[in-house]
């Protein structure tokens, strides 16, 4: 039996299983990390066709996804929780192997930010996933779609749909054309914005260096980061780009303090590490009042886009 599925006979056997139940994360390489310490996941139970509990625990302390002052649950930690889950569920459930290579198409997030406060244990997240929209390949299993709604103690905190694909590991070479995190070197790391302008305590958490403008930065892609670059990559992660995101806003200027609470993003094409990457951002109508759309753009081309709602401080 492939190892991928004798994991998946252990991690969902027991529909019953509670989150008192789990007392180990699951294996790092399922969820893509090599930090054990950056694996959120603690185990899954199938609830259905194609539905499934999956359990979380989030630290009390993160450099990136817990506030500065550690009150709060950054929305960008349930993004990290739920793209975890797509892959968990993959090699797990679906028997995707695990030297494939995936691809974040989109996600879409909303949160609920008072009831995403630290308490004083950390948190067990319950994550209730209905995967869809299969994309077939050669006769093979290729992507999926999937939503999750997010509970801490039961209560709804967010819910989120991420879309993503993958391929082996052949096929990404060739759809590569030799870039690998070994060939491809990233741009020297520009000088970034004062932490304190992005709501970040480390200057080595700043993704983005100004231009002069109060609408348009720099991406900053430091490879030496421990969190985005977990492990060697050769391209720029989602991970960084909806962190871009979510400095953006809070950069625009001194006067505007709103915090975002809601993501809409879709990744066009890979953001590679040798070129200059454009975060611009722009606000415009949306159905519940004023919305910020953040783009990344490299040469001519939009690599991603964002549309971001905010609440205010």
């Amino acid at each position: 039996m492939p190892h991928s599925q004798q994991l998946a006979t252990a991690l969902l056997a027991d529909p019953a299983t509670g989150v008192e139940d789990l007392t180990a994360t699951v294996p790092r390489q399922l969820v893509h990390r090599a930090s054990v310490a950056e694996t959120l996941l603690v185990g899954a139970a199938r609830d259905g066709t194609d539905r499934y509990t999956v359990f979380a625990q989030w630290p009390r302390a993160h450099q990136l996804h817990v506030s500065p002052d550690r009150s709060a649950y950054e929305p960008l930690l349930v993004a990290e929780t739920v793209r975890q889950c797509g892959a968990l569920l993959a090699h797990t459930a679906y028997g995707v192997p695990l030297d494939h290579r995936f691809v974040l198409k989109e996600l879409s997030l909303t949160t609920r930010p008072e009831r995403l406060a630290v308490g004083a244990a950390p948190a067990e997240a319950v994550l209730h996933i209905t995967v869809s929209d299969f994309e077939h390949r050669g006769g093979r299993l290729a992507g999926f779609g999937y939503d999750a709604d997010i509970r801490l103690d039961g209560e709804r905190v967010a819910t989120a749909r991420i879309v993503t694909t993958w391929t082996s590991a052949a096929v990404y070479r060739r759809l590569r054309g030799g870039r690998t995190a070994d060939t491809v070197a990233a741009l020297p790391v520009p000088p970034g914005l004062p932490p304190a302008a992005v709501d970040r305590a480390l200057p080595a958490d700043v993704v983005l260096a100004p231009t002069g403008r109060t609408d348009r930065w720099q991406l900053r892609v430091d490879t030496a980061h421990a969190v985005f670059f977990d492990h060697p990559l050769d391209h720029v992660p989602g991970m960084l780009l909806l962190e871009a995101v979510r400095q953006a806003i809070r950069a625009r200027g001194p006067h505007d303090r709103r915090a975002p609470v809601s993501f809409r993003s879709f990744f066009h094409q890979y953001a590679e590490l040798d070129r200059p990457t454009w975060i611009e951002a722009a606000d415009r109508p949306g159905a519940r009042g004023t919305e910020t759309q953040v783009v990344g753009r490299q040469g001519g081309s939009t690599v991603f886009e964002c549309v971001v709602g905010t609440g205010g401080e």
